[in-house]
């Protein structure tokens, strides 16, 4: 019993000989030492778990962001995809379409003009695009959407270069000339319902549609130097002759690089704005000849007579000298191979001709 009770004992003063001592001033770093060093085999391990996480969720991405530029690629520079969610992607990524003497051609213009084309055919039209006929019409939009892109984009180019712009005032203001109809005017509401039930285009849509053939005008007038001669030259004979009739006139103009159109409006209503033409012809006395006029469509410059007018309809002779510089600088762009385009669309056959035109 004496022995067991020896052990016993042994044990206890060898545990109390284990129990840390009191901290005090000079023993506080060793114990905070201790504690740290407790704690280090649970930190080293969660630091490692946590940088494998960070790699693998870098690969994962970089993996993902891989597989979306392929689909991507393929989906719009093979398959031609042109579905909302692609034509989203477009509008955030600056992706080209083409290229016209080095400027970029973005793919969200290209397909926001055919989204719209294609939207008013099957709606409208009630094509059918998987017959034949109805793959021939979108192929035709195709080619002659890409082709306008390109020249909105070379247009952009050279009004970047001759410091031309356009202002939301200009914009604002066609859209208000828009709005009057034959019935009142419309309210602003109505109108962009209008432009996304038959165009399939939202309101800034709309605008940018607007702001591109504003500048095209504005190019287009400032680097036709032919069209501009010819309207200098034809004050110089109205003011000797104010009287000449408007298709003398014309003839007199016209040469084999342009040809200057005579014509006649009849009874038109001055809600129908013709360009502007219609609100410029009442504001004439009868019988008399305008200054040349910029036409609001950017087709030309124009010299009017009114003929009759009332309250409501005004009747006019015009004639109208064409801008052609533009259009042929484009054509030259692509005669000099200046015009790159990436994605395969041959040239098409306006599938609106009979054949008897299209052998012509």
């Amino acid at each position: 019993m004496t022995y067991m009770k020896k052990i016993s004992l042994k044990r206890r003063t060898k545990q109390a000989s284990n129990k840390p001592t009191r901290i005090t001033n000079e023993t506080v770093a060793e114990h905070r030492e201790q504690i740290l060093a407790g704690g280090r085999k649970f930190k080293y391990p969660v630091q490692y778990a946590r940088h494998r996480l960070v790699v693998n969720a870098v690969i994962i991405v970089i993996a993902a962001a891989s597989a979306f530029g392929l689909l991507t690629f393929w989906q719009l520079y093979h398959a031609h995809d042109s579905s909302t969610f692609f034509y989203r992607v477009t509008r955030i990524l600056p992706l080209p379409v083409a290229s016209v003497d080095g400027a970029m051609v973005h793919y969200s213009d290209y397909l926001m003009y055919y989204r719209s084309s294609e939207h008013y055919l099957l709606r409208y039209d009630q094509i059918k695009p998987k017959t034949p006929d109805g793959k021939r019409q979108l192929d035709y939009i195709r080619r002659r959407t890409l082709d306008n892109v390109v020249a909105d984009a070379y247009a952009a180019k050279l009004a970047s270069n001759a410091k031309l712009s356009v202002s939301d005032k200009e914009i604002d203001a066609v859209i208000e000339q828009d709005r009057n109809t034959q019935n009142g005017k419309i309210s602003q509401e109505t109108y962009d319902a209008s432009a996304l039930s038959v165009l399939n285009w939202s309101p800034e849509e709309y605008r940018l549609d607007i702001k591109k053939r504003l500048l095209m005008q504005k190019v287009a007038y400032q680097v036709d130097v032919t069209a501009r001669n010819k309207q200098t030259k034809a004050v110089e004979i109205l003011k000797s002759n104010p009287v000449i009739p408007l298709d003398q006139l014309a003839a007199q103009l016209s040469d084999r690089e342009s040809k200057v159109e005579f014509g006649a409006s009849g009874m038109v209503n001055l809600s129908a704005s013709f360009g502007g033409l219609s609100v410029a012809a009442a504001q004439l006395e009868k019988g008399k000849l305008s200054d040349p006029i910029k036409s609001s469509t950017g087709d030309g410059y124009y010299i009017l007579k009114l003929v009759d007018k009332n309250a409501t309809q005004v009747n006019y002779q015009f004639i109208r000298i064409p801008l052609t510089m533009f259009k042929q600088q484009v054509e030259k762009m692509r005669a000099d191979n200046k015009v790159k385009e990436f994605i395969s669309i041959p040239k098409q056959q306006d599938p609106t001709k009979t054949s008897s035109e299209k052998t012509k």
